[in-house]
């Protein structure tokens, strides 16, 4: 346990961001597989919405530094080159 003020205070935001990364992340992995499904499915239309939708969440994901730029490039590249094969 923490025993200064200022330690107490960062232990408080601790737990607050790790639960908002939580969430942020969760949102994420749950857009990213629902593009997958689509994808393994065969539906491009349904899977081309999705990719955007899944885009704007890694983005902002990188944005709020919960995951790292360069994996939230990563991740982007490999679902649109999975929509792109579907043609």
């Amino acid at each position: 346990m923490p025993n200064t003020s200022s330690a107490k205070k960062a232990l408080r935001q601790t737990i607050k961001h790790a639960a908002r990364n939580k969430t942020v992340k969760h949102v994420m992995t749950v857009a990213t597989k629902t593009v997958r499904k689509s994808a393994a499915a065969g539906a491009a239309d349904a899977a081309r919405k999705e990719l955007i939708a899944a885009q704007k969440l890694i983005a902002k994901a990188a944005q709020k530094n919960v995951i790292k730029k360069n994996t939230a490039s990563r991740r982007i590249s490999r679902l649109s080159k999975l929509i792109a094969k579907i043609k």
